[in-house]
């Protein structure tokens, strides 16, 4: 008789996490773990709280109560060597517009003390289609240009957790379609992804589970490969409604 494997440890961990601006909860004990090569997608409807736990988990906010661990390691005890596991993308693509995708990519590389990085600098613009574009400032970049280039250095470091907060946004439909491409293939490649979007079809075709935040709260979880046709739309509606009933009661 073979043994029986135990599921891999979570390579993150969200445990009772909550964080509170004056009055306003935007998050409410909300736990949950992420496992080795793991594609999560997190929706919800705007106002949910998805955006400050991305910053939470990315290192960008602290939360009011509540822990959160990186491969064993709490952000609390050891912030530097979390932070080195992450790479984080968002709608806002935080590059120096000045300077061109090559300077941006190698000014990253020194900050996480790279040795070496042209090779890897080389690849990875090529690896998003920019190798082209490499010796032209930021600033003359289309919005996808910019999103190509801010997932590459999200990957410069070889992070073990990406996170993708609505990297969709903005994007026009051939961008839109580059970008569904490259991250079915990280997760072909088992990489670790957290992602929230506003797209529940295409959000829910790469995911291996999904997750609703509505009100501050998870509300939902399931397994991505056996959710029914309509499914996800449906709690997502459900999720919403509620969120509008608690609204209308404050």
């Amino acid at each position: 008789m073979q043994p029986v494997s135990s599921p891999p440890e979570p390579l993150l961990r969200v445990e009772g996490l909550s964080k509170r601006f004056g009055a306003f909860w935007a998050l409410r004990e909300v736990s949950f773990d992420v496992r080795p090569g793991e594609f999560i997608s997190l929706f919800g409807p705007n106002g949910a709280g998805k955006t400050t736990l991305m910053r939470i988990v990315a290192m960008l906010s602290k939360p009011s109560t509540g822990h959160v661990w990186l491969n064993g390691v709490s952000f609390k005890a050891a912030r530097t060597e979390a932070r080195r596991e992450l790479g984080f993308v968002s709608h806002q693509p935080l590059l120096y517009p000045d300077l061109t995708a090559e300077e941006n990519l190698a000014f990253f590389a020194r900050l996480y003390s790279l040795d070496q990085p042209r090779e890897r600098i080389r690849g990875l613009l090529d690896r998003v289609g920019l190798s082209h574009r490499a010796d032209d400032p930021v600033r003359q970049y289309s919005r996808g240009m910019q999103q190509r280039l801010a997932l590459a250095r999200a990957l410069l470091h070889s992070p073990r957790l990406l996170l993708f907060d609505e990297p969709y946004t903005g994007l026009d439909p051939v961008a839109t379609e580059w970008l569904t491409r490259l991250l079915g293939d990280l997760a072909v490649q088992g990489q670790t992804v957290l992602m929230t979007s506003h797209d529940l079809e295409r959000g829910a075709a790469l995911a291996s589970r999904a997750f609703i935040l509505a009100g501050g709260r998870l509300v939902y979880a399931a397994d991505a490969s056996r959710l029914t046709p309509g499914e996800l739309a449906a709690a997502y509606r459900d999720a919403s409604a509620g969120v509008l009933a608690e609204m209308r009661r404050v």
